[in-house]
Order: structure tokens, then sequence, then C-alpha cells
């Protein structure tokens, strides 16, 4: 960890978004865009502050799902906008500062170490073929001579190609002793960080470019670039647990959120989500199946099953059509059409087709409780509350309730009835 403070930018509404959650929260395999700055950020400095402005209130409290060691502060938005506004009031720990802008993705904590050159201010810079929309960085002879915004940039400075990746990093001395002096005399009306560079400049301070991967400092300001960023995302995740030695049928149709662990010698077939915080150990999931906050060990699942939260699968066969939900599954055979719901079933018991636990009474969830070595016939609904002890046969088509003794077989079924002729009653004979 670098002695080094870092300044997370995040009080922009993002317009361009077209939504009314504020652009930092949105999100990308499954977090939102400001976790992923600041969890980079919390890997260099352990004085982390956040800046926010448009539904503070609402962006904090997301963010404290996630971090409990991290500073917030509300923008002065009304008299100081813009993103030298932004920075005003705080006050660094340490000697050098860093800037991130909360909209950035896939920062990687690898790149923001870089930043690390003994100057008065380093600036992240990209080259490109066209830097419409970018911030104009001017240099000369190594060093920064000029940062202009594209609005305000004239006819030559447009034809720059280096363009400002909008992050920095201050001397905290400078920084303090200059932002007092920034106005807003431009077309926006706002303070900017970038004004910074030119005081610099004409105090004789060292400025150094950074030229930065575009890819790693890309930032998100539609949802048409939330996309792109994801599939990026999405292809960081899937190479790490491919050379972990996961296996992965056509891995640009499998989707696996931040935050899913994937272990041991597990397949993953197309089609496939794995999300939230799920742990798969040396199981195979197959084609379209979705596991959403559960544990899968030693077990297969699918295709097309579903497998929602607090769902633990060990030594188990999930067949297609088969939902879990809050289940507790040991050695538990379930082929396929079945929904299974705050249960705990356990070894050698097989589930039939269609079976269901009923485990909802309009006001209360209830728990089926299955234990070894019991045959499930097809079409058995349980209503919950449900005891079955061990080595118990369930007939096809009953309705369980109650108790179930070790050793017994269960059935429910109407006794049949037929009446001849009786359809001609009702519906006229066709020829």
């Amino acid at each position: 960890m670098t002695n080094k403070s870092i300044i997370v930018l995040a009080a922009g509404a993002g317009t361009r978004m077209k939504s009314d959650t504020p652009k930092v929260l949105h999100r990308i395999s499954g977090k939102p865009m400001l976790y992923y700055s600041i969890k980079e950020a919390l890997k260099l400095s352990d004085d982390i502050t956040v800046v926010l402005f448009h539904q503070a209130s609402r962006v904090q409290a997301e963010m404290e799902k996630y971090f409990s060691n991290i500073n917030f502060v509300i923008q002065d938005h009304a008299n100081y906008p813009g993103t030298g506004g932004a920075v005003m009031g705080i006050l660094p720990k340490y000697e050098k500062v860093l800037v991130l802008n909360g909209d950035m993705p896939l920062i990687q904590a690898s790149e923001l170490e870089k930043f690390d050159i003994n100057a008065t201010i380093v600036m992240s810079v990209l080259e490109l073929q066209s830097a419409d929309g970018y911030g104009r960085v001017i240099i000369e002879n190594g060093n920064v001579k000029k940062i202009v915004e594209q609005k305000d940039a004239n006819e030559d400075e447009l034809k720059v190609t280096t363009a400002n990746a909008g992050i920095y990093q201050f001397e905290t001395k400078f920084l303090l002793e200059n932002l007092a002096k920034l106005n807003n005399n431009n077309a926006q009306k706002e303070y900017y960080i970038t004004d910074l560079v030119e005081m610099a400049i004409k105090e004789g301070k060292t400025l150094k470019p950074l030229a930065v991967n575009e890819e790693n400092f890309k930032g998100v300001n539609s949802k048409v670039e939330l996309a792109d960023a994801e599939v990026i995302h999405q292809n960081r995740i899937k190479k790490e647990f491919l050379k972990e030695g996961v296996i992965m049928r056509l891995p640009d149709t499998i989707y696996i959120e931040e935050g899913v662990e994937i272990l041991g010698e597990s397949i993953i077939e197309n089609g496939v989500s794995i999300l939230g915080n799920s742990k798969i150990i040396n199981s195979h999931i197959k084609t379209n199946s979705v596991v959403e906050d559960s544990i899968i060990k030693d077990s297969d699942v699918g295709p097309m099953a579903r497998i929602r939260p607090g769902s633990e699968l060990n030594k188990t066969h999930i067949g297609n059509f088969v939902e879990t939900k809050k289940a507790i599954l040991n050695g538990v055979k379930a082929g396929h059409l079945s929904y299974l719901g705050d249960c705990t079933i356990d070894e050698g018991t097989n589930i039939g087709c269609g079976t269901i636990t009923c485990n909802y009474d309009g006001v209360n969830k209830h728990q089926t409780i299955i234990g070894k070595n019991v045959f499930v016939g097809s079409d058995t609904h349980f209503v919950a509350p449900v005891t079955i002890e061990d080595d118990v046969l369930i007939g096809a088509g009953s309705c369980v309730t109650g108790e179930v003794k070790k050793g017994q077989l269960f059935v429910t079924r109407a006794e049949k009835r037929v009446i001849d002729g009786y359809f001609y009653k009702h519906f006229s004979s066709k020829k």
C-alpha cells in the first residue's frame, strides 16, 4: 500500500444515461460502477474520500453495503460546481493525492501504481485516432504545457489527438495552496481541476503525462458505453477462471458476476448465468442454467435449471426445469420439472418429476424436511410444514401434510370413478 490519498469523484447525475438512477450506480457484472473505483483504490491507500452530490444519500447507502472504511463528502455544487469544486474542502492524509472518476469501472490498481512519478502533477493521457469528446493535452519536451476542455478549445487545439484521460496525481501541498485560486471564467461557469495544470506551468512546476491504456481508463457516460464496458469486464472475469482450470463452453455466452467463486475442476456450459456471491466447487453447470447466491459442490445442475438464493447443493443432481430456493440438498437426485423451496433433503433421496414443496401459506414460509433414502413419486405435493423420516416411499400423485414415519408407504389418491357415456350429455357427437 502506497502513501497516497485518493479522491473519487462521484457527484454527477449522468444525464446522458437517460435514467433516474445516478450514473455511478449503474451496474457492471452485478456491481455499481463506483464499487470498482473504490475497490481498486483501497488496494493502494487507506485514505479514500468519495465526493457526492446527485442523490448523495442513495449513492452513499449503496456503497456502505460493500465498504466501511471510506469517507464521504458532499460537494457544494451550488457555489462550486465542476471537478475543481469537487475537491475543495478535502484534507488528504498523505503528501500525494490521486484523483479518480467514479465512472471508470475498468480501472485497475496495477495501472494506478504507474502514477508514482516524481512530479508536481502527473496526469493520464490517451493517444487516440480521434479525440472528439475529450479534453486536449498539449505536450512539449515530455512535459504537459497546456490542457483544454473540448468546449473551450480553439481550431488548432481540436486537431490534437492526445486526450485527457481524467485522472491526476497531485502533490498535496500544491493542490491545497492553489484550489482557492480557481475561477469559473469559462463556457460552463464551472471550476475545472484542469486549470491547476496552467497554474503549475506558470509556477515552473514539473508536469508529467502518463500514457495509459484506453481500455482501463474508459469512462462510461451512456448505456451504450455501459454495455461495452461490461463486455470487457466479463472477458476479464472469465479469463481469470479459465487460467485457473475452469472449463467454459462458448465463454462469450456465459455471464458471471463480480464476487462469484469457481473452484476445482468445474465445467460451465453455454448460456449459463452465475450471479451474486455464488460458489461453484468441482461441479458441472449445464446449458442455460441460472445460479444465484448459492453454493454448489460436487454436483451437476441443468440444463435449464434455476438455483435461487440460499441453496446449498452437495453431491446432488439437479435436472432440467428444476428450481430450488433456500434448499439444502445433500446427495439428492431431482431429475426434472420440480420446485424445491425452503427445504432440507438428505442423501439417497430421489425426487420424482413434478414434485412441489408448497412452502408459502400466503403469510409465512414453512420448512419441508426429508430424510435419507426417500423415494418421492411423481406429482407429489408437500404442504409445509412437513417432516419425512428416512426410508419412506411416497406414492405418485400424493399430497403430503404433517409427518411420515420411517419405513412407511404414504399414498393419497381419490377413489377412481367411471361414468359411461357422460361426455355425450354435455357435448354432441361429431361425425
